[in-house]
């Protein structure tokens, strides 16, 4: 499939001006692996100097003995001093392999504290000389570290206060418990704990030492690290925030200005109005990006917006900001024009993800030997008393979207909204009055109550727009205790309703490494593939794999793939977790500690409990 060239006046956005830019930026940076060496270096020398300070028989050297002509408390203020530049140096290693530009400023000045360390303590030369080494490879090399920081919030002061307290209780009583030949009697291991959780907030506990000089060095020691873990937490909360990612009601209005010029292109756009997402617009502002960072990977989902010929200059803007703060930069979900776009634009590789499926419904029929199991399956649960109703959001009252937003949340089954790159995250805003929403009821059988309008809701779909003629299915909740085959029959009924509404084209579920499972099922299939379909056969019982497959495949669909695109095959893992972080497969927070858990609803709640619509 052909691909337009580049229209964007800016010289670095026509085809092959981006890859002259990368090239000239991997010139400027010729050592890719030297980040990485100094982050496990540094690592190592932290780890060293951690040692040196808790255990005092890896501090006996031939020279050990000249420590004794330096004052005692010399010594030991530099024995607590190692110990807090291990830990920080430790902290630092990650960030310095990911080129963070203001690790490597405190790597520059805590190596050379170190050495300093080591050597007015006058014991293992060794690392002194390591690190100073160091020291100098990372002065040299200073431009590979050019990374701004990560955006941040102020959860992490509060991650950092348990963390560290818990790395200081620990550290604390290897210290307390390292210097047995000098303790007076024989304290318990509560007695020990006391008088580390004392010593980190600098008083004095049931545990003493024969000497002064051991009794100086645990009780300096456990008091940096207390000051570390206060001081650290301290910045991380006073620091000047950053938000969360977040589409603003400008970027919210030129998006949808792009969607409405360029909407039909991708069934994943309308997704870019996910307000989780920031957004990067091209030069031009005639395309844009939307992308979420999660664990140091910059993920985008599906096409770029707008035209496709400025795409270059987003994928461009793209690329920098990730380049800026040394994320990893990911696809997922792009066409297959998409894929080919950012390969050739920004040097990045493609991976099959699956195939979407997309029903065409101005042809959609019944009729058929091939549709007899849908057919026989729609009749039998209309005859249950079962039926749809299939209508623009703009058409339902506050009250009719507040009842469907609710039902959806607690047909849920988590407590968590999941979804990123084909989930809008939301339901009935002002903004979406053109989705369509498909609904079904049960009408009470004979000799039961009828419970009213709110009891007989069994089931929903929502679709976003999809260009002026398709819709993209964007949530799909049935009520666990309906019928089966309800699916199904929602699915009919908005293929047989839609084309009256103007839409001939209906995307449904996304089928992930379909080709794999149709192809490993076909006879002839070689070995490698036949194996590779009976593991995802077998993933299926925890995954939506074979079953969505199976699902849309019901409907007579066309397949278009979907494709992720990665750096290197290295960054898979770390992209994968992002991904299921980002689709809300995997949660990482603080604990409720006892809090009430809630659901996430799709709609906001009103702060007065009062019926009012909600914002824009």
């Amino acid at each position: 499939m052909s691909v337009p060239v580049s229209a964007d006046p800016s010289p670095t956005t026509r085809r092959g001006g981006l890859k002259t830019t990368l090239r000239t930026q991997a010139a400027a940076v010729p050592r890719a692996w030297l980040p990485g060496a100094a982050g496990y270096a540094c690592l190592l020398i932290g780890l060293v100097d951690i040692s040196s300070a808790i255990f005092p028989r890896l501090r006996r050297t031939r020279v050990h003995s000249w420590a004794g002509q330096l004052p005692g408390t010399t010594t030991t203020l530099a024995a607590a001093g190692t110990l807090v530049v291990g830990i920080l140096l430790v902290l630092l290693a990650h960030a310095l392999r990911r080129r963070k530009r203001r690790a490597w400023r405190m790597v520059c000045v805590l190596l050379p504290v170190s050495a300093a360390l080591h050597l007015v303590r006058w014991h293992q030369i060794g690392p002194a000389v390591v690190g100073l080494g160091l020291f100098a490879v990372v002065l040299v090399h200073r431009r590979e570290f050019y990374a701004e920081a990560d955006p941040r919030t102020r959860w992490r002061a509060l991650l950092n206060l348990v963390v560290m307290g818990a790395v200081s209780v620990g550290l604390g009583l290897l210290i307390v418990s390292a210097h047995p030949d000098s303790e007076m009697g024989n304290p318990t291991m509560l007695e020990r704990l006391q008088e580390t959780i004392w010593g980190l907030f600098g008083f004095d506990g049931p545990v003493d030492y024969r000497t002064e000089r051991t009794g100086d060095l645990v009780a300096y020691s456990l008091a940096a690290l207390g000051l570390l873990t206060a001081f650290s937490s301290a910045w991380l909360a006073l620091r000047p925030g950053k938000p969360e990612p977040v589409l603003t009601a400008e970027d919210e209005a030129k998006v949808r200005g792009l969607l409405a010029r360029h909407g039909d292109r991708d069934s994943l756009g309308y997704f870019a109005l996910r307000r989780d997402k920031s957004v990067l617009f091209s030069p031009t502002g005639k395309a844009a990006i939307s992308y979420r960072v999660i664990s140091g990977v910059m993920l985008a989902s599906g096409d770029p917006v707008g035209d496709v010929e400025a795409w270059p200059g987003a994928i461009k803007t793209f690329m920098a900001q990730a380049r800026e703060h040394a994320w990893v930069p990911a696809v997922m979900g792009c066409s297959e024009v998409g894929g080919e776009v950012w390969t050739r634009e920004a040097g990045l590789d493609a991976l099959e993800l699956g195939d979407e499926a997309i029903v065409d419904a101005s042809t959609f029929s019944l009729a058929g030997r091939a549709m007899r199991n849908v057919r026989q399956m729609v009749k039998r649960i209309e005859r249950n008393g079962y039926s749809c109703q299939v209508r623009r959001v703009s058409e339902l009252t506050l009250e009719e979207k507040r009842r469907i937003a609710d039902a959806a949340a607690r047909w849920r089954g988590t407590d968590t909204e999941r979804g990123f790159s084909m989930a809008l995250g939301r339901f009935g805003d002002p903004g979406d009055d053109d989705c369509v929403v498909v609904t079904a009821h049960k009408a009470p059988e004979e000799g039961e109550p009828s419970g009213g309008a709110t009891d007989d809701l069994k089931a929903v779909l929502h679709f976003v727009p999809w260009g002026p003629d398709g819709i993209s299915l964007e949530l799909m909740r049935r009520d666990r205790t309906a019928d089966p085959g309800l699916n199904e029959l929602l699915i009919v009924a908005a293929l047989q309703a839609v084309p009256a509404m103007g839409v001939r084209r209906v995307s449904l579920n996304f089928a992930m490494f379909r080709s794999a499972l149709a192809r490993g099922e076909r006879i002839g299939a070689g070995p490698v593939l036949r194996a590779w379909r009976g593991l995802l056969v077998f993933l299926s019982r925890w995954f939506q794999i074979e079953s969505l497959y199976k699902f849309n495949a019901k409907f007579q669909p066309e397949w278009e793939p979907r494709f992720l695109v990665y750096p290197n095959t290295r960054d898979l893992p770390r992209i994968g977790f992002a991904a299921m972080q980002a689709e809300a497969f995997i949660t990482l927070g603080m604990p409720r500690f006892g809090r009430k858990r809630q659901r996430q609803g799709l709609m906001p709640t009103p702060a007065n409990g009062s019926e009012v619509a909600p914002a824009a």
